[in-house]
């Protein structure tokens, strides 16, 4: 028996790494997809502005697999952990030079490293590719090739949180009788969950309260929330009062005589109410189903909060630190990478979780990340697409100002002047890159605790 029982627990044991391992890999496909419809978002309107695109490519590092169509090569990279496209000409030659030819010299190592970096976008103009490079389009096209990527993200945020809210719903709780309900008035000093003889009945009970009861009104007030039922059994105080319930589909009215009892405030827990009204029944949690326009006030609160976490990042990173090197608790509203985050997915499907409220954590956590990898990149800063952004639009303010002065047409803005502050940046980009990953290899942050 003791074998059988050995065998049994090692199968469960097997069985839970493999939905681990399924998860981690369910979420990644969602992930690099993704991504892949990031750089589809830049990709589609660069060739339709006429911009030569050698690569297509999702991932980094050597080339797994890639297929050629036309002037642009498809392809998947070893390493999970972003995309990109390239553009032929994403920076102007210097003032003065001919635009397929750069001068050898140089005055210092930054005026270096950027003729380096000008050298490289010029290498793959071919002749008649002059109209095809990214840094003589419009101000505006620039601009919509660069948020593309972007607003994919959003597009895709808000598919998914369309999907959890109007598809599968909130968990909330409803004015539905929980088969946990207890039945009797438990002393909170015992610390039991089990009824006993002589344990006096709560209200519900002696009222003939079952599970599965929807309360529908109380003294006659409509109840459409667990919240609004609360409210009225505790300022009712004690006494008798009606009940009307709906028990498998069939109204009825119960007459329940509340106990006054002290309990945690509903708008403070940390205080306590004196007197209140007590019926004795817990909530059930159900999904609930949302509206569209519940969506959109959804997905702008999150909005609002990861733009704050992003305005806080710097902050946000010390607490990654503390908890990779220090052991301190990870916050759950900071910043998570790529395998902390699969790492999330595993959790999700090895959890005791509902199939239904997996998918629904699911489909959160993908909407949650497109919506934060889309802001992540309208920050104006290069190498991120808000750079690029940022230069298109400071492009279109200056000709609108000489056209409005009636000035010549001022030239391309060249952002290889960034170039020093864009690689110090892509280093602290690298370092909290490698951050996040200890952090999420040593001290993870976990859903269910």
């Amino acid at each position: 028996m003791r074998a059988v029982g050995s065998f049994s627990a090692y199968l469960e044991h097997a069985y839970m790494d493999w939905l681990y391992a399924a998860g981690i890999g369910i979420f990644f496909v969602g992930l690099m997809a993704s991504i892949a419809l990031h750089e589809l978002g830049h990709l589609v309107p660069a060739k339709r502005f006429g911009i030569r695109v050698p690569q297509y490519m999702v991932g980094f590092g050597p080339t797994a697999w890639s297929f050629r169509r036309g002037e642009t090569e498809y392809g998947i990279k070893w390493i999970p952990l972003g995309g990109y496209i390239r553009m032929i000409g994403m920076l102007p030659p210097r003032p003065g030079d001919d635009p397929t030819r750069l001068r050898g010299s140089s005055t210092g190592p930054f005026q270096g490293l950027i003729d380096s970096a000008r050298q490289a976008a010029l290498e793959e103009v071919r002749p008649g590719d002059e109209d095809r490079v990214f840094y003589r389009k419009k101000w505006w096209q620039k601009v919509i090739v660069m948020s593309g990527g972007p607003l994919m993200n959003f597009v895709l945020a808000f598919v998914f949180f369309s999907i959890l809210l109007v598809g599968i719903g909130l968990p909330t709780v409803a004015p539905v009788v929980s088969p946990q309900t207890e039945t009797c008035l438990i002393p909170a000093a015992e610390r039991r969950t089990e009824c006993r003889p002589g344990d006096q009945p709560t209200p519900a009970a002696k009222a003939g309260l079952k599970p599965g009861d929807r309360i529908v009104s109380f003294d006659g007030r409509q109840i459409t929330s667990w919240a609004a039922a609360q409210r009225l059994v505790r300022s009712h105080g004690a006494g008798e009062v009606s009940l009307g319930v709906v028990r498998a589909g069939k109204p009825m009215t119960l007459q329940v005589t509340l106990i006054a009892k002290d309990m945690p405030s509903l708008d403070d827990p940390k205080k306590i109410d004196k007197n209140v009204g007590f019926l004795g029944v817990r909530p059930t949690e159900v999904m609930q189903k949302q509206n569209m326009g519940e969506v959109v006030g959804y997905m702008g609160e999150l909005t609002g909060r990861v733009a704050m976490s992003l305005v806080r990042l710097p902050e946000k990173m010390v607490g990654v630190w503390n908890a990779a090197f220090s052991g301190a608790e990870r916050d759950p509203e900071g910043p998570v990478g790529v395998v902390g985050a699969g790492r999330m997915g595993g959790e999700i499907l090895a959890s005791d979780l509902s199939p239904e409220q997996k998918i629904a954590i699911f489909i959160n956590l993908l909407a949650g990340f497109n919506l934060a990898i889309g802001m992540f990149n309208l920050i104006p800063l290069l190498p991120l697409d808000g750079g690029h952004i940022a230069g298109g639009l400071w492009e279109g303010l200056k000709r609108g100002y000489a056209k409005v002065m009636r000035r010549p047409e001022p030239a391309h803005v060249d952002i290889a002047k960034v170039l020093p502050v864009t690689y110090a940046l892509a280093i602290v980009m690298i370092i909290m890159a490698g951050l996040l990953l200890y952090a999420d290899l040593f001290n993870p942050l976990r859903l269910t605790g």
